[in-house]
């Protein structure tokens, strides 16, 4: 497929532009993924993630460790996510300019000293500092999944997405998991700490095993990042998933900072680890996430976004649940956080296979735009939690949650009117 064009002759150069990396491409392609290197690069996307991940299990140990408060501690995890989206915006799109092995390992090796200098933090404002670099280059995952998509064929790109995204799935629940525990045993330092080490190994892990690829485009840096921006502007449908994508990851972002404050408050009292166990439960996820892929091949990416918005609106009312408190409350926040998490990452793949479709050659820079799109609405989302916690209690999370899902389920319904297509989930 080919991008939309207006037809213009700045357009037609943008084309030929376009048809020199198309070929550039072509020639650097490899020649395929096989299902070991598939399996190497799901670990490596799990272990990439976790970091943007575990801060939210520990947020309160550091609120502890560095005498301050609990919504202060809380802005490392808004610190990490904003650099996530702004490493997407800025460093994915030389995906497309550099060959893959030398970005991915280069990216996961200042990873790691951003993790060692955030272990070594005095303080809050160091920590944040430290924890927007990790955000900004910890995003190995969004150069893995469009590499991954120009590799396969078209039919089996879900597929394929939903298996790279188990492995970010893994990374996301473990992390938190190990984040809390460690965090609690050896205090709050000892995750980054650990996790700098893990992000160096795995890095010299694909210095050898990644093979040598040459760059697929010949555009400068700056252009490439022009032309992230032109494509959100001039792409109806990357707009508009990336629209959606912001809106449900936001939701995901405030539930899991949200939940935090909830099982670490006096409704609960329990520990920093009690949001790892919580989110281990939601492991469920990563065996969801394949079938997705599928019906995604066989339904159509609009048919499974209308479904997982709907999920996630219904998930909303049963995490409402978890104010009450006791067993009750926690078996509906374990309910309510794996449907949330099966729907959010269940419309990734939707969205992903669709903005892939868009074009064979700047797949890096449509994930690019989409991405920046997510993660700058989970960064918001996880910052409108926090206030919604204090302003609300709990059942201002799970307002937040429903008022963000029916944002993009408006705007869905509104595209498949004027589509003609059937707005009931099937």
């Amino acid at each position: 497929m080919r991008l939309s064009k207006a037809g213009g002759p700045e357009e037609a150069g943008a084309d030929r532009a376009e048809g020199t990396d198309g070929a550039a491409a072509a020639a650097a392609r490899p020649p395929g993924l096989s299902r070991g290197m598939v399996l190497l690069l799901a670990v490596t996307c799990g272990v990439a993630v976790g970091n943007v991940y575990f801060p939210q299990a520990v947020s309160p140990l550091v609120a502890d460790g560095l005498n301050v408060s609990a919504d202060t501690a809380a802005l490392v995890v808004t610190a990490t996510q904003f650099g996530y989206a702004g490493g997407i915006f800025l460093l994915v799109p030389l995906g497309d300019r550099i060959p893959y092995r030398t970005l991915i390992v280069t990216l996961l090796s200042l990873t790691g000293l951003g993790l060692l200098g955030a272990a070594a933090a005095p303080g809050i404002p160091p920590l944040i500092a430290a924890s927007v670099l990790i955000g900004v280059t910890t995003v190995v995952a969004q150069v893995v999944a469009p590499t991954a998509a120009g590799l396969v064929p078209e039919e089996r790109r879900g597929a394929v997405a939903g298996t790279l995204l188990s492995g970010s799935i893994g990374g996301m629940l473990l992390s938190r998991v190990f984040g809390g525990a460690v965090g609690e045993w050896l205090g709050w330092r000892a995750p980054y700490l650990m996790t700098s080490v893990v992000a160096l190994l795995i890095a010299c892990v694909l210095a050898r095993a990644l093979p040598r690829s040459t760059a697929p485009s010949r555009q400068r840096y700056p252009a490439l990042l022009a032309e992230s921006l032109r494509l959100l502007r001039t792409e109806p449908d990357l707009r508009r998933s990336g629209f959606y994508q912001a809106m449900i990851f936001g939701g995901f972002s405030a539930l899991w900072t949200g939940v935090a404050l909830l099982l670490t408050g006096p409704e609960y009292g329990l520990g920093a680890s009690a949001v790892g166990v919580l989110a281990l439960v939601n492991a469920a996820t990563m065996l969801c996430t394949p079938v997705a892929g599928r019906q995604v091949d066989r339904r159509g990416s609009d048919a499974v976004n209308l479904v997982c918005m709907v999920a996630v609106l219904v998930a909303s009312a049963v995490l409402f649940a978890g104010g009450i408190g006791g067993a009750v409350g926690l078996a509906a926040l374990a309910v309510g956080s794996l449907l949330l998490d099966v729907a959010m990452q269940s419309g990734t793949v939707a969205n992903q296979v669709r903005i892939f479709g868009l074009s064979d050659e700047a797949r890096a820079r449509l994930n690019t735009a989409y991405m920046t799109c997510a993660y700058v609405g989970g960064s918001i989302g996880s910052w409108l939690s926090v206030q919604a916690y204090g302003a609300f209690g709990w059942s201002g999370v799970c307002g937040l949650v429903a008022l963000l899902a029916t944002l993009a389920l408006t705007r869905h319904v509104a595209h498949l009117r004027g589509a003609g297509q059937p707005v009931t989930p099937s």
